[in-house]
């Protein structure tokens, strides 16, 4: 075990096994092209509800450099988990897997791009539905504007997605092409998060998530909450009944503005709801309910706490 884990380690290191690495020159690029072509956009005066109305394709530079910090911190903890990750990994692939798929088989990769991908809907919707995961996940919607900055306000707990990868090695997936997996997902996904791009052909919005379908989902209008969960392919959410197709513009960020660009504030503000509820729960069905229930959950004839990002975003 000791010999694949290390094994692993070295492949992860290798700068041509880690897609996120490769595509660094090119996340900054478009966002500086993007950034460039916003700037007689920004700074566009809050309503008086507090909430951020950007411009189509706007930007504010608190807001962009809030959410390159949260991307810069998420790299380090993002390390930490891969760590864990790895050990776990290595063992169930050494110990428990029934087979071993060899990396240079093509149906490896396709077993591996497409199950990353199901699981990655399964946990992102699971993330929208359950609050204390939701709390891992809500500071990347807290942004109200949308734009290729808002693709690197990523979480600093990926502990979620650690465990929901766990099939994957047991299915013979060597450990280092989970995370190759997951970081291809992660490069598509930044460039999803633009309103420069409108819609795009047919097919492609059919069987892709597209700008068009990630901007529904970072919605906050009713309409648009609990939609398109996908990474990269949108057919998960046809299949499951969670698509919704892009009507008119989306009202960017949380149903309730966070009113902060302090970056542990933003990761940590659902925690603290949590924790204010919790603590004046009267009973543990109250309690559980709390923290296993989907956001915005409350007892009967009860609200949640003031401070918290529920109902979802």
């Amino acid at each position: 075990m000791w010999e694949t884990l290390l094994e692993s380690w070295k492949s992860l290191l290798e700068p041509l096994h880690d897609p996120v690495t490769l595509a660094i020159p090119a996340f900054v690029i478009f966002l500086a092209i993007e950034w460039f072509a916003a700037r007689a956009l920004e700074d566009h005066p809050d309503d008086a509800d507090g909430r951020a109305r950007p411009e189509e394709g706007g930007y504010r530079s608190v807001d962009a450099r809030t959410s390159v910090l949260l991307g810069l911190v998420s790299i380090a903890t993002s390390t930490f988990w891969k760590v864990l990750a790895l050990i776990g990994y290595s063992a169930i692939w050494v110990y428990l897997a029934p087979w071993h798929l060899s990396p240079t088989a093509w149906y490896t990769w396709v077993i591996l791009l497409l199950g990353i991908d199901v699981l990655y809907y399964a946990y992102h919707r699971i993330a929208h539905r359950v609050r204390v995961i939701w709390a891992t996940h809500q500071a990347h919607h807290s942004s109200e504007y949308f734009n290729f900055s808002t693709a690197l306000r990523q979480k600093w707990n990926n502990s979620g997605e650690i465990i929901m990868w766990l099939p994957l090695p047991f299915l013979g997936i060597p450990p280092w092409m989970v995370f190759v997996g997951f970081s291809v997902s992660l490069v598509y996904q930044f460039f999803v998060h633009t309103e420069r791009v409108g819609k795009l052909w047919r097919p492609i919005e059919f069987i892709f998530n597209t700008p068009s379908h990630h901007r529904v989902h970072h919605g906050s209008d009713a309409e648009y909450l609990d939609r398109n969960y996908a990474g990269i392919l949108i057919i998960w959410d046809r299949m499951f009944g969670t698509f919704a197709a892009e009507t008119h513009r989306p009202t960017y960020g949380l149903t309730t503005p966070v009113g902060t660009y302090n970056i542990w504030k933003l990761q940590t503000r659902e925690y603290a709801a949590i924790a204010r509820d919790w603590k004046a729960s009267k009973s543990w069905r109250q309690r559980a309910g709390y923290v296993f229930g989907p956001p915005g959950w409350a007892p009967k004839a009860e609200v949640t706490s003031t401070e918290s990002t529920a109902p979802s975003h």
